[in-house]
């Protein structure tokens, strides 16, 4: 069989299920519908993930539960980056209840620097890894009676990827070898989503309406300055903007179309509650509900 592309448009769903988690749009304000094949109006979707179950031993990182009660992913991580085997238990058991989507958020083998530090692999021991990483999240979410729907990379690994076709190749060999019906979510636009497409891999285009963007469509590194917004209303806009196909501003002012299937709101930014309630608001306002996307 072969993977479905991720979409580069707003696409409709016209049900739910019971364990799906939905935040409904705002009554109010203009109202942006397509119609589906039957004829009836549809609401428009977005997702909205978080980078989840970082906590690691005695060390709390971030408020994992009020940001579960907001979004429709989790990203959990798998214990290389950040997480312990007990984070990762409860944080599925956590997202099961609430009815939200878990994914596997592999990274680097790199505590110490959460993952944030580019590395060189050798294409066998990073398939290896991610085997290993997936394959432990998904005996953690079986033990709670969870299951993972997907795999996105953390971190520098993510950020490599997104362009680096030897370490793309081998995490996605790595989804292949452990369960082919995982997705990957990946940097929208970027080559990863179809390399992952030709392999048979499902894809998710992923936007961060946290982060600054360049003018090619790639985050702004964390080490410059202004590389994280923590202002509500930039943060606000800019997932408005990828979920209805409207351009952004990049870093050195150029206008940017990022068009993607799910929204990241990081879990490790100290304002991620109050700037999920924003996003989820104002999307409501242009009529886009939060929904995780099949």
């Amino acid at each position: 069989w072969r993977g479905t592309p991720s979409r580069a448009y707003l696409t409709c769903s016209n049900s739910t299920s019971p364990l799906e988690k939905t935040h409904t749009p705002h009554k109010e304000g203009p109202i942006l519908m397509h119609t589906s094949p039957s004829g009836t109006s549809a609401t428009p979707t977005i997702d909205l993930n978080s980078d989840l179950g970082e906590s690691f031993g005695a060390w709390t990182i971030g408020n994992d539960i009020a940001v579960l009660d907001l979004v429709t992913s989790a990203n959990i991580a798998c214990g290389f980056h950040a997480g312990d085997p007990l984070v990762m238990i409860r944080t599925c058991d956590l997202a099961q209840k609430r009815g939200v989507r878990i994914g596997a958020h592999v990274g680097y083998r790199d505590l110490a620097g959460f993952g944030r530090r580019n590395m060189d692999y050798h294409p066998d021991d990073l398939r290896a890894e991610t085997i290993y990483q997936i394959g432990a999240l998904q005996a953690a979410a079986r033990s709670v009676g969870a299951q993972v729907a997907y795999v996105k990379p953390h971190g520098a690994l993510y950020n490599r990827i997104a362009h680096d076709k030897t370490q793309a190749m081998a995490v996605i060999e790595g989804i292949l070898a452990t369960d082919p019906t995982l997705k990957l979510m990946g940097l929208a636009g970027s080559p990863i989503l179809n390399w992952a497409s030709a392999e048979g891999l499902s894809t998710l285009a992923e936007a961060f309406a946290d982060r600054a963007y360049n003018a090619d469509g790639t985050l702004v590194s964390r080490s410059q300055p202004g590389a994280v917004h923590h202002d509500p209303d930039i943060v606000a806009g800019q997932a408005i903007a990828f979920a209805t196909g409207a351009p952004i501003t990049s870093i050195d002012g150029q206008e940017l179309v990022v068009q993607a299937d799910s929204l990241c709101v990081h879990g490790d930014n100290p304002e991620a509650i109050s700037l999920s309630r924003r996003i989820i608001e104002q999307l409501g306002h242009v009529g886009v509900a939060v929904q995780a996307r099949p």
